[in-house]
């Protein structure tokens, strides 16, 4: 099997199901807000609680993201669609059924575990393909887009009536939907590929540089993200207005990536990571106003964050790519959105464990400044986060 061109149905088929695939990982982080706020209400769990459980579901997903380098080129990656897929299903239902918390906790780390493998599997698809910030911006999209149907019903048709038994039995459905993209997904990496001859070699320093400086990226904002939900509900905002807000977040999440996807390879680095930064302050701000601008000032913030968080996601993704062409880079992408949702959502729950959000927002802003200070720091690699190889400069 040839590398396919962009001109190819194969791409195109490959791109598509390689995003399917990985919306399944990306489920248990882009509904983690509703989530964790159902498990909140069900089983009563304080921040630090609801916190803990996000630090224990991503335990598992980095337990699954670590050895994907290892067997990920050497499985059938159909059979592996099916066997994540299936696990992740079954695990969302049997956690419906748990009264008990530590047993929730050990559900939700299986979850983590089997929702990685999704993710890594798409990633390293869309890593063999030409263009690398229009294959992950495509991917991005289609993800965000999907979770945005399914947040338009969670809240306020699930959630509001069933409570968080409810919403894991209808992820559970929606991602055996979804587990149908097994059908489309190569069976393996082309033949000959580079990324088959460079198996055993040591990954780039600048693959590592670039994913530690992903892991800064988003240890902050996914600290925010945990608790986007609860920001909300101090404002009492309702359910049916949580739905239509985490819905057209992610609708916006999805314009963002594939905006990022059309402008390809075009926009300059260090360019790139300023607009991240002054757009998601931006964000931040609206989101500290809310608490006299009420829902206005809450949705505003929470649409204008998410569309500049994930700019900055897939513009280091792509670089993290180009980094390292066995493509065994780029399958560590899930671990350090896995470190970073362990340690962001526990130390997030710390800081409002007051009573206040103002902390959070300014740990999720110094985040959001590591890129811009490394692009300007390796100059010599002129990269978005020193992650190409090529050292495009700005």
């Amino acid at each position: 099997m040839n590398t396919p061109t962009l001109h190819d149905r194969t791409l195109i088929a490959f791109m598509l199901s390689a995003s399917l695939a990985s919306t399944i990982g990306g489920l248990p982080f882009n509904l983690l807000p509703v989530m964790l706020g159902s498990m909140a209400d069900s089983f009563g769990l304080d921040a630090s609680a609801a916190g803990l459980m996000g630090s224990v579901c991503f335990a598992g997903y980095l337990v699954g993201t670590l050895g994907a380098p290892l067997w990920m080129n050497r499985l059938n990656w159909r059979v592996l669609t099916v066997v994540s897929a299936a696990g992740t299903s079954l695990f969302f239902a049997l956690s419906a059924g748990v009264s008990s918390v530590p047993v929730l906790y050990a559900m939700w780390a299986l979850i983590g575990f089997f929702a990685s493998t999704m993710t890594c599997l798409g990633m390293r698809i869309l890593s063999d393909l030409p263009n690398k910030v229009r294959a992950f911006g495509v991917r991005q999209g289609v993800e965000l887009s999907v979770t945005a149907l399914v947040l338009f019903a969670l809240p306020p048709l699930v959630i509001a009536h069933f409570k968080y038994p409810g919403a894991a039995l209808a992820l559970a459905g929606v991602v055996a939907l979804l587990g149908l993209s097994a059908l489309w997904v190569p069976h393996g990496p082309p033949q000959g590929h580079a990324s088959v001859a460079a198996v055993r070699g040591p990954l780039p320093a600048a693959s590592w540089r670039a994913l530690g400086l992903f892991l800064l990226f988003l240890v902050g904002n996914i600290g925010l993200w945990a608790f986007l939900e609860r920001i909300g509900s101090s404002l009492k905002v309702s359910p049916t207005e949580m739905g239509i807000v985490f819905a057209l977040l992610k609708l916006l999440g999805g314009v963002a990536a594939f905006s990022v996807a059309a402008l390809g390879e075009r926009l300059a680095p260090r360019r790139a990571a300023l607009l991240v930064l002054v757009v998601i302050g931006a964000g931040l701000a609206l989101l500290a106003s809310a608490s006299t601008t009420g829902f206005v000032g809450f949705a505003l913030g929470a649409w204008v964050w998410e569309f500049a968080f994930t700019c900055g996601c897939v513009f280091q993704t792509a670089a993290i790519a180009r980094s390292d062409p066995s493509g065994r880079a780029v399958t560590l992408v899930p671990g350090a959105f896995a470190l970073s949702s362990m340690a962001g959502p526990g130390l997030a729950g710390q800081i409002v464990a007051g009573g206040s959000f103002g902390g959070l927002l300014v740990f999720a802003l110094a985040s959001s400044l590591v890129p811009l200070l490394a692009a300007w720091l390796w100059r010599p690699q002129g990269a978005w986060v020193a992650g190409d190889a090529h050292g495009t400069k700005s």
